[in-house]
Order: structure tokens, then C-alpha cells, then sequence
């Protein structure tokens, strides 16, 4: 039992030695982003999920965003071929988007107007202020498609036990404090590509 233990062991070992990847420390944050963050319920986030700096795999350039929705996980590219690598919640099956967009604006701690669709699937949903009851939670980065308003974001969570599934309406979420780190990165203008 024990060698075959260790035999597991040293084969894992094996496999994650080709790994490169290393944490990405936390962003500083306001004095209100630490209160409003302290409001909303923690959750533990399986690791795979964590904040990464890794390899790239995507072959973007450098500032564009990639979001992968089978492995439920964003991609923020950087130069030398690197990449930060985010946990993310997306759509479900019947609510996913996929294509090109660009970030046409960012805003934090944003207000959130469901859309028409949104209310009449879920008549108790309504307009809520930016803050840690928002659904859209720290940051939100909206889509735009030539031009067009995608009604899409990447954006923070008030559910961050919900990272890593396919439940929302087709919006990309992230851990608070994993998208105040993107958001601080990402210029408007920048490519976002959901496959």
C-alpha cells in the first residue's frame, strides 16, 4: 500500500514539474473596496481556480483577454509570452456567448440594470446600486461589438462560491479581488475574445 502511494505521489510530482506557474499577489485596494469586499460572503476557491502567472498558451498579443468557458477560466496576456490565469463563473448552456468584443468602458463598483430579458425571466430581479449587494460586485468591464453594447461584462461576484460553474446569464465572473486585478491591468480598447 505505501509503495504504491508513493509511486502515485512521485508520478503527480512528475507532471506538475513541467508546470510554470507561480501566485500573483493580491492588488492594493481602497479603504472602501477592503470594507465593501469585507461585506460580501468568502468562499473557499478550489486552486485551480486561484490567480496564476503562467506560460501562455493562448498566442494573443500582450493586453488581450481570453476567456475559455470549457475550463472556466480568463486569460489576461502579457509580453514574453506570459499570461495571468483567473478562475471565472460563465453562462449556462442556455444563456453562454461566445465571440470578439472590446472593452469600451470600465467602471467600479458599477450600478446594475438587469436587462429587459433578464426581468422578464426573473420578475424579482431589479436596478441595484454599486456596492457589496450588487451582483456585478468591485468592477465590471463592458463588451462592446462593433460598436454595439453586447450587454455582456466581465465582471466581480456577491457569489464567489459560485466560481468555476456555468451559471450565470452569459456574463463572465470573477472573485472581487481576482477582477480588480484584471480591471487595473486592461486598457479600454482592449480585445476580448469568449470561446
Amino acid at each position: 500500500m505505501f509503495l504504491r502511494m508513493l509511486g502515485a505521489v512521485v508520478v503527480i510530482g512528475m507532471s506538475l514539474a513541467g508546470c510554470n506557474f507561480k501566485g500573483v499577489p493580491d492588488p492594493d485596494v481602497s479603504a472602501r473596496d477592503r470594507e465593501w469586499m469585507s461585506l460580501v460572503p468568502q468562499a473557499d476557491v478550489d486552486p485551480q481556480f486561484g490567480r496564476y502567472m503562467i506560460d501562455d498558451p493562448t498566442g494573443e498579443p500582450p493586453g488581450t483577454i481570453v476567456v475559455d468557458q470549457k475550463s472556466r477560466l480568463l486569460y489576461f496576456v502579457l509580453p514574453d509570452r506570459k499570461a495571468i490565469r483567473y478562475g471565472v463563473a460563465v453562462g449556462d448552456e442556455a444563456y453562454g456567448w461566445t465571440g470578439t468584443a472590446e472593452v469600451a468602458r470600465k467602471a467600479e463598483w458599477p450600478n446594475w440594470n438587469p436587462p429587459a430579458e433578464m426581468k422578464a425571466r426573473w420578475p424579482h430581479v431589479r436596478f441595484t446600486e454599486g456596492g457589496p449587494n450588487n451582483p456585478l460586485g468591485a468592477r465590471a468591464l463592458y463588451l462592446y461589438e462593433n460598436g454595439r453594447d453586447t450587454l455582456y461584462r466581465i465582471h466581480g461576484t456577491n457569489e464567489p462560491e459560485k466560481i468555476g460553474q456555468a451559471v450565470s446569464s452569459g456574463c463572465i465572473r470573477m472573485r472581487n479581488i481576482d477582477v480588480i486585478d484584471l480591471y487595473n491591468r486592461t486598457k479600454v480598447g482592449a480585445r476580448v475574445i469568449v470561446k
